[in-house]
């Protein structure tokens, strides 16, 4: 695959541990609408090795084409893992809300989820292009068979795709209120669009977004004071900040700023 551009490493715990071959291909063009990124991995373990992959709580869905199978992973609420073992592939794309309700009228119901997917001819059309490594047009194959299965895009959609990028990136919003201020809708069109296309709350959209960049604060830092952090991402006080982590990420700032120091591992 040629040198394209790749894009943050969020959402993933420790990237140092990543596979050798991990990258994030931001979508372009019209599937824009449809994909946020593209993520591929390749792997290939010495016998008896695992490489545990840890990843934060990520509000949105995945539909990922793997060796063995066609996936389809919902928005997480807690940090969670995955071990690789032998060699393996995955070809994905982090969809887009308008996206979702192709695969599910309720992605509520797929929280913390992982369900296998009936598409042996995306699982062929994929697989043939990763046998002979040409990673571009397995992206490609993915690509079109989403466009197809999502069909037109309607303003609804791309609303809720704002909806998820606001509440994604905007640090200014704090409040569900500022999020509705910000789309110029109503409170209720903002809940509502939340749980059609995304399954989470708007409140669990910013406190997301909140988490993700005090941990890429953390690992960018690593000798940061945790007052600090709690303060550049709008937690009220220090004892917040950690209540917080430890409650979606399973272990304290403390506790994380060290495994970080130490590649994951346990000091």
């Amino acid at each position: 695959m040629g040198e394209l551009p790749e894009i943050s490493e969020r959402g993933v715990l420790y990237p140092r541990r990543l596979p050798p071959r991990f990258q994030r291909i931001p979508a372009t063009g019209p599937v824009s609408e449809l994909v946020v990124w593209w993520w591929i991995a390749q792997w290939n373990e010495p016998p008896g090795s695992v490489s545990r992959q840890d990843l934060l709580p990520f509000p949105g869905c995945n539909l990922v084409v793997e060796q063995d199978m066609v996936g389809f992973a919902g928005p997480t609420t807690r940090a969670s893992y995955r071990d690789l073992v032998g060699s393996g592939w995955a070809v994905a794309a982090l969809l887009q809300p308008a996206a979702v309700p192709a695969f599910t009228s309720d992605p509520a119901s797929v929280r913390d989820s992982y369900v296998s997917l009936s598409v042996p001819e995306l699982h062929l059309q994929v697989a043939e292009a990763v046998a002979v490594g040409d990673f571009d047009d397995a992206v490609a194959r993915l690509a079109a068979w989403v466009t197809a299965r999502v069909g037109p895009v309607s303003d609804e959609a791309r609303l809720a795709n704002s909806l998820a990028e606001v509440a994604g990136s905007n640090s200014s919003v704090v409040t569900v209120s500022d999020l509705a201020a910000a789309l110029n809708v109503s409170q209720r069109t903002v809940h509502r669009l939340a749980a059609q296309y995304i399954g989470l709350t708007p409140h669990a959209l910013i406190r997301r977004r909140r988490l993700q960049e005090a941990a890429e604060h953390i690992r960018s830092e690593p000798e940061v004071s945790l007052s600090v952090v709690a303060a550049a991402h709008g937690f009220s006080d220090q004892a917040h900040f950690a209540r917080e982590f430890q409650r979606f990420l399973g272990q304290t700032p403390r506790e994380y700023q060290k495994r970080v120091e130490n590649n994951g591992q346990i000091s």
